[in-house]
């Protein structure tokens, strides 16, 4: 840049003069090496990289029950005990136990104790597999035993690789609770006879989802919906006989197998009822039959065929004429096959124009829908009203012989309806000649989330639990309940329900222990029966309802007249979805010392819990009266994805196994082993609350982050040394005073960040934590505090009050990192923590205790008015790097451009007051020195407050010297080369920077860089020595 700069004060432009000419020293040929042994250079024996073999270290046997603070209750949502562990089961745990570790060293007493889901199908099915036999070939009793002892496997299993993740938890079979414990399983029938006794529960024949692949019923939390099934639907034509001619009205489905259950025919409650509005009538020209009957639609364009895509699907078709739409309704169509009765036509809301024909027919037995409008309008006598052809199998049976006749049954009996039984109702309306179309239509359907199959609604007889009635008081319960990510989806869930069937068609779960009525299959559960069963399985265990003989399950109330042969214990089992929701149960055998029950303060799952756990808790909580809501907050978590943003699967090779993560794999190059505590950082730095990718480049990046934090915490312990075996009171006691502004700013720095990180633990958001402490490491630390310190700590003297402030602060530092950290990284908290106390064998998280509800940070010495001094020191280091600083390092680096300097070290920089002849200056011998008295004005105080803090401004732009001076004080000789700047600063001190100033006067000043005029110490580096000595004078004093 130009070598005159000006700048403007009280309305006078100044010009400094220019230079030419370079200043030229004769410096001695001093070996630096020589020296290189009397400096402080970091020794530490913390590696560079983690031993892995040693990792781990920071797992707690228990639950540190001797800690004095208040309970914490973290409850532990149940993984199910089937298969090895994928990463989505890490997320969950090591998110619990980042909580729990948080909590812990906030000095709370946490309880929280592991549990497993162990009920339920897959388990089933995987010991069915490992038998080798057909269930139909064994007893109840063969397959529980099988199941049992598969379930208890599983668990092991996954506690092994449960505790690779770095999980704090007493893993001993007697702090961890298992849905197929006897107690467990006694408390969860005790809550399902609290729900009886309340009027809940009731059986009902109506349609559900069934699951043909399981044999069993499920709930829609057991549901998938894939996009991409493909369905084969059908164009149907049912004969409208209200009109001698061959009038038909045209339904269209998707589930032709559904037809044979055929009922009543249906339109939309309003269309073509009224007014102009009419039901087209279309002439369809079909392959086999070109003069074909005429076909009812109701698409709501009459004559606009080539828009509406249901004439696109059917292919060549014409418009003939239309009818009134409310002449339909109490007609009747011909059945479509053989043996059918006649179908009235009715109206029904749910039907709509918008997909199809318009008409659709109705088969109550086989949609929700269809069931509801056949019971609104009185047309649902009894369950044998109601016609269903379908078994446990989801095979026809063969009383569909009452509908197709004996011959056509015979293409149907024992047939799968989702598969061949489907093609075989086609065939069937060919040969009626009832076919119009069939396609192929793909589109939305559930599947059977265990066995990855779709599944088929119909009619069976069921056990529901009646939501209409404690929904008010579920909803009222969940406004007391914080949500993290707030969200409203539970409340949406149970707001959208009214009933939850519980019952299902397997052996390995806990007994509905109803008793039926042979003759009539009347169903016995009621209080009474309850209360006489209950006992006997309490005393005799829950397989006695298998094994035990029906007569001791028979209350005597029952035993009068008929006797007890006319009796049977039912087969059904419950929802596991109840067994997991009534974990609860477990809070509530503890009081504390007022005798009040104890609550979850939180839960942590993932977003599929608002329709399972979370909801399954708080209804069997508010459904069997429970006096509390289960939990005060609940944290949800996302799904991991691969790095693309695909779901993981083993079919498109994109899993990522948490175990490889941690240990590596077979290719240890390919696939290293990153350790728990890499896990931990990727889980904590994403915001897990949205779904969240993983891969390859994501785990080498946070394997880098990981690697700065722990080589910040190598530069620290290397600069302490053995300080903290020597740490006492009174080696600290007058540290303060020689604190300079570097080290009060840190002070703080480090408050403000372990406020920030307290609030962000107690909100959940381990993001903000993670961002935090990367950048007190990466900007704070390393690009800031530890090059300005580098010099005082490698070059003064190794116990001077200077560097041992600075290593005071140092050891703030890392004690403040270790707090921050212990929560996410326990393993590299619980090494620095050794390094640190080398004698000590204690752990981390108990020894240094964050009391950050007590006021937040602390230091030893200072008082309330000692932490004000440093805020405003803080603030003044905020000013030199946000105001002076930038066009410090500016300048230097045009130097350097320039090829001027190489190092900013040899370099000199002054800072210049025009007219202020006043300020007292460090200036160099060639320039005029001011001995006159201070004028008690802004600009004097402000060019005082920089004179004040040269040696530390030197420091910090790491330069050689700083000089403040005026500008009548310049002197005469010139440097070989300057870089000069003008800035303003507002206000009179550093306490006061610009950007925090709105009305404060500005004050003009130069910031001047040029060659140092001294020379290069071989020790220290700095151009601080004089052309005579060997060393500075610093240096000198130190060796």
């Amino acid at each position: 840049m130009n070598s005159t700069a000006a700048f403007r004060y009280n309305r006078k432009i100044f010009s400094l003069p220019p230079w030419h000419c370079r200043l030229s020293t004769a410096a001695f040929n001093v070996d630096s090496k020589a020296f290189s042994k009397t400096l402080n250079l970091p020794k530490t024996s913390f590696p560079l990289w983690p031993n892995r073999e040693k990792s781990e270290v920071s797992l707690c046997p228990r639950i540190c029950e001797d800690l004095g603070g208040r309970e914490f209750v973290l409850h532990d949502g149940l993984p199910y005990a089937n298969g090895n562990l994928h990463v989505g089961h890490s997320m969950n745990k090591i998110i619990k136990d980042i909580i729990n570790r948080f909590h812990v060293i906030s000095g709370d007493r946490v309880q929280y104790i592991h549990g497993w889901d162990c009920h339920g199908l897959p388990i089933e099915n995987k010991a069915l597999k490992d038998l080798g036999t057909d269930s139909r070939s064994l007893t109840p009793s063969d397959i529980r035993s099988a199941a049992w002892k598969t379930a208890l496997h599983e668990i092991e299993t996954q506690k092994e690789e449960f505790q690779q993740f770095g999980i704090m938890a007493d893993w001993s079979k007697e702090t961890t609770y298992r849905t197929l414990d006897h107690g467990y399983e006694m408390r969860q029938l005790a809550i399902f006879q609290k729900m009886v006794e309340n009027g809940l529960i009731y059986r009902h024949y109506r349609p559900v989802h069934f699951s043909p692949s399981s044999r069993s019923a499920l709930a829609e939390a057991e549901l998938v919906y894939k996009d991409n099934h493909i369905s084969h639907s059908v164009y149907s034509g049912e004969k409208y006989a209200k009109y001698s001619h061959d009038i038909r009205l045209l339904v269209w489905t998707t589930t032709p197998w559904t037809l044979t259950a055929n009922m009543v025919t249906t339109k939309n409650a309003h269309y073509g009822d009224c007014g102009e509005s009419r039901i087209g009538l279309y002439f369809v020209e079909r392959e086999d039959d070109k003069k074909g009957p005429l076909y009812l639609i109701a698409t709501g364009r009459l004559g606009d065929t080539p828009t509406v895509p249901i004439f696109s699907a059917l292919g060549s078709i014409r418009y003939v004429d239309s009818i009134q739409g409310s002449n339909l309704i109490g007609a009747y169509c011909k059945p479509i096959f053989s043996h059918g009765s006649s179908k009235r036509i009715i109206r029904a809301s749910h039907v709509t124009s918008e997909s199809g024909t318009g008409l659709v027919h109705c088969a109550p037995a086989h949609g929700v829908e269809d069931y509801n409008t056949f019971r609104d309008q009185g047309l649902l006598a009894g369950t044998e009203s109601m016609l269903c052809h379908v078994g446990c199998e989801g095979e026809f049976k063969a009383d569909v012989a009452d509908v197709v006749g004996d011959t056509a049954t015979q293409s149907l009996v024992g047939k799968s309806v989702l598969e061949d039984g489907s093609r075989a109702v086609v065939n069937l309306l060919k040969e009626t000649n009832n076919l119009v179309k069939i396609e192929r239509f793909k589109h939305k359907y559930p599947y059977d989330w265990r066995t990855d199959k779709p599944i088929i609604v119909t009619a069976t007889s069921q056990r529901f639990a009646n939501l209409d009635k404690i929904k008010d008081d579920a909803l009222n319960a969940l406004e007391h309940v914080e949500m993290f990510p707030p969200l409203s989806r539970l409340q949406s869930f149970i707001r959208s329900r009214s009933e939850w069937c519980i019952s299902r068609q397997r052996v390995w779960a806990v007994p509905l222990p109803a008793l039926y009525h042979i003759p009539t299959d009347r169903a016995i559960l009621d209080a009474a029966s309850l209360s006489h069963i209950l006992p006997i399985l309490q005393e005799k265990g829950i397989e006695y309802w298998w094994n035990g003989p029906v007569e001791e399950f028979i209350p005597p109330t029952l035993r009068e007249g008929e006797g007890v042969d006319v009796w049977r214990k039912g087969t059904d089992t419950m929802d596991v979805w109840f067994d997991s929701g009534s974990s609860w149960s477990m809070l509530e055998q503890r009081e504390d010392g007022l005798g009040q029950k104890y609550q979850a303060d939180v839960c942590v799952e993932g977003s599929d819990q608002h329709w399972g756990w979370f909801q399954s808790q708080l209804l069997t909580a508010v459904g069997s009266g429970s006096s509390s809501i289960p939990y005060k907050a609940l944290v949800t978590h996302g799904m991991v994805l691969d790095q693309k943003g695909k779901k993981m699967s083993k079919s498109l090779g994109n899993v990522i196994s948490p175990i490889t993560v941690v240990a590596g794999g077979k290719d240890k190059k390919k696939e290293p082993a990153y350790g728990a505590d890499l896990l931990r950082l990727w889980i904590a730095l994403v915001e897990y609350w949205n779904d969240v990718p993983l891969g390859t480049n994501i785990l080498n990046q946070t394997a880098e982050s990981l690697r700065k934090i722990r080589n910040t915490a190598r530069f620290l312990l290397g600069n302490i040394g053995d300080v903290y075996e020597q740490d006492n009171e009174d080696a600290w006691e007058d540290v303060k005073e020689h604190m300079d502004l570097a080290d009060r700013y840190m002070i703080n720095e480090l408050q403000k960040c372990e406020a920030e990180c307290a609030v962000a633990y107690v909100a959940y958001n381990f993001p903000k934590v993670v961002k935090t402490l990367q950048n007190l490491c990466n900007i704070t630390l390393s690009s800031c505090y530890f090059d300005i310190n580098k010099d005082n700590l490698y070059a003064n003297a190794l116990n001077g009050y200077e560097r041992r402030a600075t290593v005071f602060m140092l050891k703030e530092i890392l004690a403040t990192i270790v707090r921050i950290m212990v929560p996410i990284l326990p393993d590299l908290a619980q090494e620095i923590h050794d390094s640190m106390y080398y004698k000590s064998k204690g752990l981390v998280f108990l020894e240094q205790p964050w009391n950050w509800h007590e006021g937040g940070f602390t230091i030893k010495g200072f008082t309330k008015d000692d932490m004000k001094t440093v805020k405003k020191d803080s603030d003044d280091m905020v000013m030199l790097m946000q105001e002076v600083h930038p066009v410090v390092t500016s300048l230097l680096e045009q130097a350097r451009e320039q090829k001027q300097i190489r190092s900013s070290l040899e370099a000199e920089v002054d800072v210049i007051f025009p007219e202020v002849p006043d300020v007292a200056s460090n200036a160099p011998s060639d320039a005029q020195e001011a001995t006159t008295s201070f004028e008690d004005n802004g600009k004097t105080r402000l060019a005082q407050n920089f004179r004040d803090h040269e040696d530390f401004m030197a420091k910090h732009f790491i330069v050689s010297r700083v000089t403040v001076m005026d500008e009548g004080s310049l002197g005469t000789v010139s440097p070989g080369w300057i870089y000069i700047r003008s800035l303003s600063i507002l206000g009179e001190g550093f306490s006061k920077p610009a950007s925090a100033l709105g009305s404060e006067e500005s004050y003009d000043v130069a910031i001047r860089i040029r060659p140092a005029t001294r020379e290069k110490c071989p020790r220290c580096w700095t151009f601080t020595k004089e052309i005579e000595d060997i060393l500075c004078k610093r240096c000198a004093d130190v060796t």
